[in-house]
């Protein structure tokens, strides 16, 4: 479970980074399509706790999983801007 839960807070924060940093369409698209790449098969690649309620609904998220990953998707974009600000500071 922690695995699952290390990806979602890890994904999130690179795609809200991604977002906040460049707002490209491109780039964005491609930080989302690395995400899945390399954590889909480990918890499914929501990264968004819309899509997290959309997997519980759909059947392929358990009841049991669905709080864990809204906190760990919320924690993770936290972070992604805490970092994307952070960086801001450093280039001035």
């Amino acid at each position: 479970m922690m695995n699952k839960l290390l990806v979602e807070f890890l994904g999130t924060m690179f795609l809200l980074f991604t977002i906040l940093a460049t707002g490209n369409y491109l780039a964005i698209g491609a930080a989302l399509a690395i995400g899945i790449f390399l954590g889909g098969k480990i918890s499914g690649a929501a990264y968004n706790p819309a899509v997290a309620i959309v997997l519980f609904t759909a059947g392929k998220l358990k009841k049991d999983d669905l709080l864990p990953y809204i906190i760990a998707e919320v924690l993770g974009a936290i972070a992604g801007w805490y970092l994307y600000k952070q960086s801001l500071k450093s280039m001035k």
